[in-house]
């Protein structure tokens, strides 16, 4: 069963075309996400449901010649949900136009929360009645795309997350407010590192927390259902759907309980959780201050009351509780406003009470635009009550806001390895060196690897395909379908220049192709034979510098040699009317030119891993050059409780890390500079295209 790697494309589809369909409903586009999303879900459900059965049928016990039937407790064992025929998505999909849909589609529901209990009440049903029944229909279909219907159900897991994501972007619910992005909720959890016990989250929103903590065990071989219990509470009914949807989708349950935290406790977890984790709502000023004020959760006392009666600012009420709910051993990590770590005056006196604590472990700051529905700049703050004693006067500072990957010309997220380094820094504080040197020696590999697959690699598909030597022969295929009509001109034609150009460029582009291979083998031979130590990491990846500046070059030289075929190819039809002539076939031309462009961009993204990989490992070598902590301007630095208390007791990254220094003109990197540029040309147009519509929509209603 084949695993899609590389799905943006197909979510960004399926988005499209659920999204459109919301012009044929009486929804708005907050009401129109819950039966999508209620979709999603069985798809997903069901997908995961055909990978367990084909692992539990070849081991059902037979009992005189008939085996025996599959029963819910089969799944439940896999954390898959057992589905009952109607409730199968291929049965939905195979409904006649004749047939009533949205009564197939509750009725398959229903048996859903008959057979579990947690989803009781949960899963959307009456919202199914409001479709016309041939989009839904339409709908059905879109969810079902024939490349999704072999593949494992953790791919449906992340477009039920792109799904979410969007219905933020689009704030479709409260303002959005019940989604955490993903890249937030992940470092919070790798940072955290739960390993068992019980994690709250007293605003959990649509769970995200959890389902990233169980990928955090997961990653580490375990079973998350085994060792974690899951608690939470949310204010909002609907909200709290999608958050057991949510777990449901990813073979996990909890206690989320209907709640607000400001006032109630009904889980009674204060000093038992063993980790926190929560993105609770910021600055908010209406908690009545006479209802929380002998709270046995507000340790440090209430943060200040304004005239009217209410705190003034909630988030030190927030901090307060999740400190309080940590055991002895416990730790939190969560997400505030960036005002709350210098906020001054009675909040500043709370601050300075938790800092006394010791318990204050690190604190991240992050850039704004990371969240759908607010542009403001945040910090993750982490707790832990058990700190080793030598760390106990120690806060550890990361200023991360010059860390982020554009996605859209709004909204930043971390790529995936520069989550990585974040956590590598947090395993050097934390004394874990091996976490770092791992790291480390895993892009040094993936350089090798991503080499390697220059030459041999697997598309999307599974297909076979060699990026590079495909590029030469593709070109070499241009050139010879050009050659005849090449032969009829004279040597002093306009042609003549580009094609020597063109040459000798092929010339040195395949030299230097070989080349590039033969110092792989010599850099794999090496690698084969290297100490897994520091010492020899750090000479790895001064070693593999070559290799990644030639991917690099090689990169310029298939766009060079790729322009000069196109130019010839218009020189000759331009300057030597080549389409007069018999020998010029335009079809052959085109086709082949076709080819070369689409192998010369699947050779030059190959490329660029080469380089991208090999500059995440110089990242992290460059600052931490003896996998040990220390001191990196404008990014980390080690505080003690001395200078904390000397700058206001402020635990704003920023204030301690001081400014990093200018990068040399030789690191800017002019690829993601343009793909910056494109994300944001890209966003722009949409933008236009959507104005435009409004414009004309706005005229017709006035009969212009």
């Amino acid at each position: 069963m084949k695993q899609l790697e590389h799905i943006e494309a197909i979510e960004k589809r399926l988005w499209t075309a659920a999204d459109t369909l919301r012009a044929n409903s009486n929804y708005a586009s907050n009401e129109y996400f819950l039966p999508v999303m209620g979709l999603v879900f069985l798809r997903h459900a069901y997908s995961r449901y055909l990978l367990v059965k084909s692992e539990i049928e070849p081991h059902l016990p037979r009992r005189g010649g008939k085996e025996r039937e599959l029963s819910k407790e089969d799944f439940s064992q896999k954390s898959a949900i057992f589905l009952r025929p109607k409730a199968q998505f291929d049965y939905l999909v195979a409904l006649p136009d004749s047939a009533d849909r949205a009564r197939a589609i509750i009725a398959a529901m229903e048996s859903i929360e008959a057979d579990y209990e947690n989803l009781r009440g949960v899963l959307p049903k009456s919202e199914y009645q409001e479709l016309d029944n041939q989009v839904l229909g339409q709908l059905l279909r879109t969810l079902n795309p024939d490349e999704l219907k072999d593949v494992s159900g953790d791919v449906f897991g992340r477009i039920y997350e792109y799904f979410l994501t969007q219905f933020a972007d689009q704030k479709a619910h409260d303002g959005g407010e019940f989604f955490t992005p993903v890249s937030l909720v992940s470092l919070i959890a790798h940072i955290l590192d739960p390993q068992h016990g019980t994690i709250l989250d007293p605003a959990c929103g649509s769970g995200g927390m959890f389902v990233q903590s169980a990928r955090t065990v997961a990653e580490q071989g375990r079973n998350p259902t085994e060792r974690l219990t899951f608690r939470g509470l949310e204010k909002n009914a609907t909200t709290i759907r999608l958050a057991k949807m949510n777990l449901a989708v990813h073979g996990l349950e909890g206690d989320i309980q209907k709640a607000i935290t400001y006032y109630e406790d009904p889980h009674e977890l204060a000093g038992r959780a063993d980790y926190v984790m929560a993105n609770p709502p910021f600055n908010v000023d209406e908690i009545d201050a006479e209802k929380v004020k002998n709270d046995p959760r507000l340790p440090f006392g209430l943060p200040g009351v304004n005239k009217k009666g209410k705190v003034s600012n909630g988030n030190y009420i927030w901090i307060s509780y999740f400190y309080s709910y940590i055991n002895e051993k416990g730790r939190a990590g969560f997400v505030m406003s960036s005002q709350a770590s210098s906020a001054g005056r009675d909040e500043a006196k709370v601050r300075r009470k938790l800092i006394e604590t010791g318990d204050v472990d690190i604190m991240i700051a992050i850039r704004s635009n990371f969240f759908y529905t607010r542009a403001v700049p945040c910090e993750l703050w982490f707790l832990n009550r058990n700190k080793p004693a030598e760390s106990r006067d120690k806060v550890l500072m990361i200023d991360a806001r010059n860390i982020y990957r554009k996605v859209t010309r709004k909204i930043y997220d971390f790529s995936p390895e520069q989550e990585q380094n974040i956590i590598a820094i947090a395993a050097l504080y934390r004394g874990q060196a091996q976490i770092y040197l791992d790291q480390v020696k895993a892009y040094c590999q993936r350089v090798l690897s991503e080499a390697d697959n220059c030459f041999q690699a697997q598309d999307d598909n599974g297909g076979h395909i060699t990026p590079l030597p495909d590029f030469s022969l593709s070109l070499e295929s241009l050139q010879k379908s050009v050659e005849p009509f090449i032969k009829t001109l004279k040597n002093d034609d306009p042609h003549t220049e580009v094609w020597a150009e063109l040459h000798a460029a092929k010339t040195v582009f395949d030299k230097d192709v070989y080349a590039f291979k033969n110092e792989l083998s010599q850099q794999k031979a090496v690698w084969k034979n290297k100490d897994a130590g520091n010492g020899a990491l750090k000479n790895a990846v001064d070693r593999l510098a070559t290799l990644a500046e030639s991917s690099r070059n090689l990169v310029k030289q298939t766009e060079l040699v790729f322009k000069l075929a196109l130019r010839l190819v218009d020189t000759c039809e331009t300057e030597c009317n080549a389409r007069d002539s018999d020998a010029w076939s335009a079809k052959e031309i085109i086709r082949a030119r076709k080819a070369a462009d689409k192998v010369r961009g699947l050779a030059v993204d190959q490329l660029k891993q080469v380089r991208y990989f090999w500059r995440q490992a110089r990242w992290l070598t460059e600052r931490f050059p003896d996998a040990e902590l220390r001191d990196v301007d404008g990014l980390v630095k080690l505080v003690d409780r001395a200078e904390i208390e000397a700058n206001d007791w402020s635990l704003t990254p920023g204030r301690y890390v001081g400014m990093a220094p200018e990068e040399e003109d030789d690191v800017f990197d002019f690829e993601e500079a343009m793909r910056e540029i494109h994300v944001e040309l890209e966003d722009l147009n949409v933008e236009a295209a959507k104005l435009a519509a409004a414009i004309k929509k706005n005229f017709e209603g006035l009969g212009v």
